[in-house]
């Protein structure tokens, strides 16, 4: 038998399916696309992003970035590695446990995909200057907490400047893909502030934490998640007056354990852990690795769109179900026009002259400013009193006391 001519092997380019949306055009592409090498490259050689959170989500966001082209990540977060995390945090192992999140992702992506430079912070997001966050090109989160969203939502809103009609000025948009799971439940975002809602616009989307009456927790507790939160909101404070707690500090969090354990023993309730203890007093939402895996892809791919142009980008929220066979859908929701972290605020210009008793009504009846005048008057009110609490201190009469 004639040996058959077989076509030699051509090795596949390690970036064929990056390729494929980066190289040619498509129908729905952003009218602004231009493919070509030269868009690869840049992406490669000057993007940065930052990845908050190195957790279930940010362990694949990090991966999924990687081998979607970035180079140059960063990424953020505070917490260290506990043997609870193992089951879907893929970039640990059990040698890690004690070891800084962000740091051992970090090592562990670089040495898996070539090229790429992760820079990792082990701190808490507030500890950085605010300029810190303006040196990337999109903020990717990985979070599991609303608080935190709020925040670098206040960040990115804030770098945000607008023209004289009310329209953002392009230049100082700052983008955020922001992804979140609960079980098989997950969602992923769009944020381009002034441009999509943004956190604050669409709070009401996150249902309100779950709050145990006083009385029960003291009196009749019927579950282990009263009485970790009996430790945590009551005995803390009767044995620690006046120190606040800290839930990211270990010795904090075994305490509120050993004293949950000691309440359940009292009343003969089983069922308390010590990562049940986190999950009640963090409010720390239950995560499935194929979830996050899917996330991800979806944030990382909303990512690639917004700095390559090569697809029109998600408008703007996603959501995803698997818990009974499969469901997504995207919804498009609406800015708030009187948002007042991401909206263009409304200008006021008064005559000098005028007094604060008629600067008052005029900002009370704007829904927009109603909690900021709220504010202006506290510290109005303040400066006032302190004026007027200094000019009676710096009179004779008190000179002579010796209070000058």
């Amino acid at each position: 038998m004639a040996d058959l001519d077989v076509p030699p092997q051509v090795p596949q380019s390690k970036t064929r399916d990056l390729d494929k949306l980066l190289l040619r055009h498509g129908n729905l592409v952003d009218p602004g696309f231009v493919p070509g090498p030269g868009l690869r490259d840049d992406i490669r050689d000057y993007v940065r992003i930052l990845v908050i959170g190195a957790g279930g989500l940010g362990c694949e966001l990090l991966k999924d970035l990687a081998l979607s082209g970035f180079r140059n990540l960063e990424v953020i977060d505070m917490d260290r590695i506990e043997v609870t995390n193992l089951n879907r945090q893929f970039l640990f192992r059990i040698e890690d446990v004690g070891k800084p999140k962000a740091e051992v992702a970090a090592k562990r992506v670089m040495e898996r995909v070539s090229g790429v430079e992760i820079v990792p912070h082990f701190s808490r997001i507030e500890d950085k200057e605010i300029e810190f966050y303006n040196d990337f090109n999109i903020i990717a989160l990985g979070l599991d907490s609303i608080e935190a969203r709020k925040y670098i939502n206040g960040v990115a809103c804030g770098f945000l400047e607008y023209n004289e009609d009310d329209t953002p000025k392009r230049e100082t948009i700052k983008p955020m893909v922001d992804g979140g799971t609960e079980g098989f439940k997950g969602h992923a975002r769009v944020i381009l502030p002034g441009v999509t809602p943004c956190f604050e616009c669409t709070i009401y989307l996150f249902p309100p934490q779950v709050k145990f009456p006083l009385c029960t927790l003291a009196e009749t507790p019927r579950n282990a998640a009263h009485c970790i939160e009996y430790a945590h909101l009551i005995q803390w404070e009767t044995v620690h007056r006046g120190k606040t707690f800290d839930p990211d500090e270990p010795e904090h969090m075994k305490w509120v354990y050993d004293e949950a354990i000691r309440r359940a023993e009292l009343f003969g309730i089983p069922g308390v852990t010590y990562s049940l203890t986190q999950g009640v007093v963090k409010n720390i939402i239950p995560a499935i690795a194929s979830t996050n895996a899917i996330i991800s892809a979806a944030c990382a791919l909303e990512t690639l769109k917004i700095v390559s142009a090569c697809s029109k980008t998600l408008v703007n929220y996603l959501t995803y179900n698997g818990g009974e066979g499969l469901y997504t859908e995207v919804t498009k929701f609406e800015r708030d026009t009187e948002c007042l972290v991401c909206g263009p605020g409304i200008l006021i210009e008064l005559d000098t002259s005028v007094t604060l008793s008629k600067v008052l009504p005029l900002a009370l009846s704007s829904h927009c400013l109603f909690y900021t005048t709220i504010i202006l008057i506290f510290i109005l009110t303040y400066c006032f009193i302190h004026a007027k609490l200094s000019s009676l201190l710096l009179s004779p009469r008190f000179s002579r006391l010796g209070f000058s």
